[in-house]
């Protein structure tokens, strides 16, 4: 199935590391990043698990619960999260991995790759990031290669972003990061920018003449 940005993200059921969840049981309130896997026992996938499960901190601040995916199966990843925490020098892994054997939800979600096959030539999945918010949206999705580790500092960064902008009437620019100077929305007139923005704002001039690019504290 084609998911869009704002579509509510399928809920489903599925035996993990952790046991078995039902997915919107397991978010709770929280935001969910959920990310796949082409395989287990894999150079770049272990590096990703291991980065995810150093980062839970700051996830756990934004209120967001990652989930992992990969088409093996539960006893697989149990003893792919030994290598996992070894490689990361961690003392635990506390969040779980879901057991796709049967590539049903990588299906579902059109997580296939069909370029990189397994040695039986059966498709992995390719490395999908989908970010859900707490009322089960799809707020971001975005396809990696299985040969192109994702950086997480850089999803870290469009969470802020999200969650800023869900509340705020603000866009954030090009390479933001939190606490960064962020834009005032085009269809907030400048009476309404005074009123929601009273420490002020900054209208860039350009060879338009148009006063769309209005700047403003991070609010």
């Amino acid at each position: 199935m084609a998911l869009n940005i704002g579509d509510q993200f399928p809920n489903f059921q599925a035996e993990t590391s952790q046991g078995k969840i039902d997915f919107y049981e397991w978010m709770e309130e929280s935001w969910a990043i959920l990310f796949s896997h082409p395989a287990d026992y894999t150079p770049v996938c272990t590096t990703e698990l291991a980065r995810v499960a150093q980062l839970l901190p700051e996830f756990k601040k934004r209120n967001v619960k990652p989930i992992a995916l990969s088409v093996d199966t539960v006893d697989s990843h149990r003893g792919w999260i030994e290598d996992i925490k070894a490689y990361g020098s961690l003392s635990s892994f506390d969040y779980p991995i879901i057991a796709d054997d049967k590539r049903e939800l990588a299906t579902k979600l059109n997580m296939l790759d069909k370029d990189e096959l397994n040695k039986d030539g059966i498709p992995l999945t390719c490395r999908a990031v989908f970010i859900v918010d707490n009322n089960k949206k799809l707020r971001l999705s975005i396809l990696y290669p299985a040969t192109t580790g994702r950086n997480f500092d850089e999803i870290l960064r469009v969470i802020d972003s999200l969650i800023l902008t869900s509340t705020k009437s603000v866009a954030t620019p090009a390479d933001w990061k939190q606490g960064e100077t962020c834009m005032i929305l085009p269809t907030i007139s400048d009476q309404e920018a005074l009123d929601k923005f009273p420490n002020g704002y900054t209208t860039r001039d350009v060879p338009s003449g148009k006063k769309y690019i209005r700047e403003t504290a991070q609010p």
